[in-house]
């Protein structure tokens, strides 16, 4: 079945994308899968660990806030954390269960920033061969 894959962190654009998400799970009947990269960039060793560990535990949280802000809506709702960065956790997830649809939050930045710093909006953008649904914070 395909389904709606949501880029979710609890923060003001992820709370918004995942409104949009279960709504168009809804429409749809798709299952919804909230996604969560827990890649840190750029660190090894312990330090890599621990940041990693940080990140899924973060991750774990945010998951189970998403799931009860979606769970009225009457959707399938899975959650999935990768470990890999948060695009390509996304792109990932995207590919393996066939989705309609990732939706993500903007954070507000301008449109230079994102390019420069290369948001996870903007990136998806450019890489991702599924449709991306990007909603304002």
């Amino acid at each position: 079945m395909p389904a709606i894959v949501v880029g979710y962190d609890d923060s003001p654009g992820s709370q918004a994308a995942l409104e949009v998400a279960a709504s168009l799970a809804s429409e749809h009947g798709d299952d919804l899968i909230i996604g969560f990269g827990i890649e840190p960039p750029g660190y090894v060793g312990d330090e890599g660990k621990a940041h990693r560990d940080a990140l899924r535990d973060n991750g774990e949280k945010a998951a189970k806030r998403a799931v009860e802000l979606v769970r009225d809506k009457g959707v399938e709702t899975r959650v999935e954390l990768v470990e890999q960065r948060p695009v390509d956790a996304l792109l990932a997830l995207a590919e393996q269960h066939d989705a309609r649809f990732i939706v993500v939050g903007s954070y507000g930045e301008s449109p230079l920033k994102g390019a420069i710093l290369g948001s996870t909006p903007h990136k998806l953008l450019h890489l991702s061969e599924t449709p991306v649904v990007v909603v304002p914070a």
